[in-house]
């Protein structure tokens, strides 16, 4: 007997355990739902008269329905496993209510006679009982239904973030042999230059950048501070090739330091600016950073001096050329949807401008973003 005590403790506790969209179990709803219709009864019919025959009718009425609500669930669940037409499983619905309600009024009339079926009323109390027990039905059905589609709903979506992330995946690896490529081609350089300290020095930060990005490569998203101090990695390379060529401005305001950022989202654009802005120059050129909160939007800039050009404009969604800026411009439109922005502008100054809006979000959890507007 006491063995037996925990079990029926866990299926008391099983009643009453909510299922994965919130709803309680159909024991809870089942009594809840019917207790209230009784509860109505009483209030609508049987106070105002104060009669007691009547409360002794209407409480037969009341529980010989419910007793058969029980006896269609089995024959409901079956109608909806078949998984016909919904005009199909209601007709199939209202049979079985007709039939159930007549063996339910059949039970009504004789518990109210004493063992004698009084016909005279019994084809009202029918209609009655077929009408509740199908209305019964439909709701039965309208919320195995609602619980289906949910169930449809999130395994969609689950499998819309896995493929998302699988893309994500594949791009952010597409950045990995491209820098580990022009990194070493540049340590090659530095050897046939006949600077043998420099490019020892250098394969020893390339050894350390891969360190950080192999320790970082199953996230996604990183906060800002970390990926700024990745990009100074990068530029620590790249300042052992050009030396003081290569000059750095940041301007990061300090309230953006844990914003969420895509993993290796500046690093490429860096390159980018360091190879095609300032490399090629012989007086070499700056490389200016600057991230600011504005209005709940986190803006980033990587500006590079550079030749003199004509002036032209990218936006979002065109698709630049070139690995790092089209990889870009895949993630970001992969992560955020429309809800960013992704800019190139060459001012006739020469310099070039790379600006990214993103939604601002902090990097810790539970904590609000406070931005200066």
């Amino acid at each position: 007997m006491e063995e037996q005590l925990p079990d029926l403790w866990a299926r008391i506790r099983c009643v009453w355990e909510r299922d994965e969209f919130g709803l309680p179990s159909f024991w809870v709803l089942q009594i809840l739902g019917w207790a209230g219709f009784y509860g109505l009864i009483l209030l609508t019919v049987v106070l105002p008269s104060r009669d007691k025959p009547e409360f002794w009718n209407q409480t037969t009425c009341w529980a010989t329905v419910f007793a058969a609500s029980w006896l269609l669930r089995p024959a409901c669940r079956s109608l909806l496993r078949k998984s016909r037409p919904w005009l199909g499983t209601e007709l199939r619905a209202f049979g079985l209510s007709v039939a159930v309600g007549a063996l339910s009024t059949f039970a009504m009339e004789l518990v109210k006679s004493s063992g004698r079926v009084v016909y005279a009323d019994s084809l009202e109390n029918w209609l009655q009982s077929t009408v509740m027990l199908f209305l019964w039905c439909t709701l039965y059905f309208s919320i195995k239904q609602w619980q289906q589609s949910m169930r449809e709903r999130e395994r969609l979506v689950l499998a819309e973030s896995e493929v998302r992330e699988a893309r994500l995946t594949a791009l952010r690896y597409q950045l990995n042999p491209h820098f580990l490529f022009n990194s070493l081609n540049a340590a090659s350089t530095l050897v046939l230059q006949g600077e043998a300290t420099a490019a020892t020095r250098m394969l020893a930060q390339i050894g350390e950048l891969l360190r950080t990005t192999l320790d970082n490569d199953a996230s996604a998203e990183v906060p800002l501070s970390q990926e700024l101090a990745f990009v100074e990695q990068y530029l620590a390379i790249e300042q052992t090739r050009l030396g003081a060529r290569l000059r750095v401005s940041t301007a990061i305001s300090r309230e953006t330091l844990d914003a969420v950022v895509p993993s290796m989202l500046l690093q490429p654009l860096v390159e980018n600016a360091v190879r095609h802005g300032v490399a090629p120059v012989i007086e070499g050129g700056t490389i200016a950073i600057a991230s600011v909160c504005r209005d709940d939007r986190l803006l980033m800039t990587i500006r590079n001096s550079g030749p003199r050009t004509n002036a032209h404009s990218v936006q979002s969604g065109a698709a630049p050329g070139g690995i790092g800026l089209s990889n870009t411009a895949e993630r970001l439109k992969t992560l955020y949807g429309d809800n960013h922005r992704f800019s190139l502008r060459s001012p006739e100054t020469g310099d070039y401008e790379v600006a990214i809006e993103i939604p601002f979000r902090k990097a810790a959890p539970r904590v609000e973003a406070v931005c200066a507007h």
